[in-house]
């Protein structure tokens, strides 16, 4: 690796066009040295082609718009909750939830279970609501600090800027639940004086010596939705804050089909990637639940996690190459090789970075051929235990299929709850469905889990994993049951996230958090994070039964992920937000005395770097400080996420 210092940025884009033939050689290395700018790829812009399905839905068609949402998100994006802003879960006049819109493959139904379940479960009360409050006007948020040199400077490049309120409070939060509630309850706090929209790698180098020269603080952007208030401004910072929206930088540079590489800009959002991958034929494979609004450069800025990983792996192991501009210059691996050895990897600080080095600008990432078979299947447990003992085998035996996710009872019943209102006949098979599972195999509902499959290769390949997978299951009482439950499983995924906002019209709260731990403390961990839950909302007096459930996710050698989710009732508590989060963080409290990660793939932010202390011994935190002190003396890059740094 290697860092360019700005002063040798032009004397180096000069030697890179000698044509001399005494100095071909040197000029060819100075090109692979430059980042693989050019060479014998394929460009992907302007190319046409036939359209292959991809196994995530794109819920931004193409006749519609050019890019998942337009530089104005707010036209197309909601506020205060995920995702667009024509899409998501209400009740009905006779309190019957539907998913409205058209962009999801369980939009413009009925489902008629949803209500009476959560009544059951969690006390629900369709007449006791808290719906948020209205977008805030011009005058109800803080003025942005005024930065005019530093705006001049950068307008000479014709870069887009703004400091139009809406942006700026757009670009201020990410998707916690702290976030969210004080935006629907209009508590604005501290918010970003600035949004800049940069078009290329070059505009982000000029970005950033502008603002060491003036001395103001950059926070990175792409697609907003961290769940780590990593994008949450610094209170105390009297800096002109800048959001550096990414998005603009969205396009694949070139694909080598050669090696199956391809060379993005960081900014690109995840459906649009797999958009324009698919018209020549690739894939990248990796779909994170926040697939459709998330960027590439923020997968990379959190290593981020795939649903099909057991596949397509980790985003460190797509990434060949990373970009990254720092107060001090370009950081990049002066190589395209799959693998190196030529001391620690630097490429690594750049990965997990959370925006406090630098601004990552462009990847190299690998690619594959769309793959000839997609299939889904599913399979139903007695008891979790059984379907964790299942994956474990799985794992032992390294036959995972692309995705393979165990949830537990409660994710379960709201896998059940979820199916749209159907014909007569579609009702009656499910009854005869069942009725076999309970009287004839004897499972008991309210104890059963059930297991989500996606398989993915040549007919062949997928068929013999089908097998093996079904085999092994049958050992622990597992019972295949069909596709169409798998892929129903599957694709809900990216529609679950917008029920929360439904819970907070109704007075709730509710969060995701997930760590890793070895195979033999999944299901203590497991039991024991529930029993602290429930503990502490009974002790916080809580009136009705809280969520908390968890699923087994991404699976490895040495242990697993668990992803859970916690809700519970907040109407008649005096500070919801803090018992919250003292339940929250409890909770983690009790995954790290079980062995657990601090976090598998959602990142550190703010809210959990009070722990950094108990992941890291004292010489590691010094090590990443020094890092951090090194390419950003001035604490440009002052989001304040990972490590309990003080800005300047």
């Amino acid at each position: 690796s290697f860092l360019t210092p700005y002063d040798d940025i032009t004397s180096q884009e000069s030697e890179m066009d000698t044509s001399s033939s005494d100095s071909q050689s040197a000029a060819k290395r100075l090109q692979i040295l430059q980042g693989h700018l050019k060479g014998p790829k394929v460009q992907l812009e302007g190319c046409s082609g036939k359209d292959v399905g991809s196994s995530a839905p794109m819920s931004s068609s193409k006749t519609e718009v050019q890019r998942a949402f337009p530089r104005n998100r707010l036209a197309v994006m909601k506020w205060n909750g995920w995702g667009y802003k024509d899409s998501g879960f209400m009740l009905d006049d006779k309190h019957v939830a539907k998913f409205i819109g058209k962009r999801y493959p369980m939009a413009g139904q009925n489902y008629p279970q949803v209500v009476p379940w959560f009544e059951k479960n969690l006390g629900f009360d369709p007449t006791q609501t808290s719906f948020s409050q209205p977008h805030p006007s011009e005058k109800d948020l803080p003025a942005p600090i005024p930065c005019p040199k530093f705006i001049d400077d950068i307008r000479t490049y014709c870069i887009a800027v703004t400091d139009e309120a809406s942006d700026r409070l757009f670009h201020s939060h990410g998707h916690t639940c702290r976030e969210l509630f004080s935006l629907r309850m209009g508590k604005y706090g501290r918010i970003v004086d600035l949004v800049i929209w940069p078009s290329c790698h070059g505009d982000v180098e000029k970005i950033v010596l502008a603002a060491v020269k003036h001395n103001v603080c950059i926070i990175p952007f792409g697609g907003g939705t961290n769940v780590s208030g990593a994008l949450i401004c610094p209170q105390h910072e009297k800096r002109p804050i800048i959001s550096l929206d990414m998005t603009e930088m969205e396009k694949i540079l070139w694909i080598d089909e050669d090696n199956l590489t391809a060379h993005v800009e960081a900014g690109i959002i995840g459906q649009d990637l797999e958009r324009k991958l698919e018209k020549k034929g690739y894939t990248s494979g990796h779909e994170p639940d926040s697939q459709e609004f998330s960027s590439l450069g923020g997968w990379v800025a959190t290593r981020s996690s795939g649903m099909k990983k057991n596949v397509y792996g980790n985003i460190e192991d797509l990434v060949v190459l990373v970009r990254m501009v720092s107060p001090q210059g370009t950081v990049e691996k002066n190589c395209l090789g799959p693998r190196n050895s030529m001391g620690p990897d630097l490429q690594h600080l750049m990965l997990g970075s959370e925006g406090i080095l630098g601004v990552i600008t462009e990847v190299t990432i690998r690619i594959r051929p769309i793959p000839e078979v997609r299939r889904y299947g599913s399979i139903p447990f007695p008891l979790f235990e059984d379907g964790v003992k299942f994956m474990r085998e799985v794992a032992r035996q390294r036959c995972a299929p692309a995705s393979i996710r165990l949830m537990d009872n409660w994710q379960f019943q709201m896998g059940v709850i979820m199916k749209p209102e159907g014909s007569y006949f579609t009702s009656l098979i499910d009854s005869i469905k069942k009725l076999y599972i309970t009287k004839f195999k004897g499972f008991d509902l309210e104890k059963m889990c059930a297991c989500t499959l996606m398989f993915e290769g040549t007919a062949e390949e997928v068929s013999t994993q089908e097998r093996r997978i079904y085999d092994i299951a049958a050992r622990f009482g597992g019972i295949a049951a069909g596709e169409e439950n798998g892929r129903r499983g599957y694709l809900l995924t990216f529609s679950i996230a917008y029920i929360r906002d439904l819970a907070f019209d109704y007075g709730y709260l509710a969060e995701s958090f997930e760590t890793s731990v070895p195979w033999n403390r999944v299901m203590e961990t497991c039991n024991n994070v529930k029993d602290k839950v429930y503990f502490l909302c009974e002790k916080y007096g809580i009136r009705n039964k809280p969520m908390v459930s968890c699923r087994v996710t991404q699976t490895y050698d040495a242990g697993a992920c668990i992803y859970y989710y916690l809700a519970f009732n907040f109407l008649g508590l005096s500070n919801p937000m803090k018992i919250f989060e003292e339940i929250e963080d409890s909770a983690r409290d009790e995954i790290l005395a079980n062995g657990g990660s601090l976090s598998h793939h959602h990142g550190v932010g703010k809210i959990r770097k009070q722990w950094i202390k108990d992941s890291l011994s004292p010489t590691g935190i010094e090590v990443l400080q020094a890092v951090k002190q090194k390419l950003d003396p001035q604490n440009i890059f002052g989001a304040n996420n990972i490590l309990p740094l003080s800005g300047k």
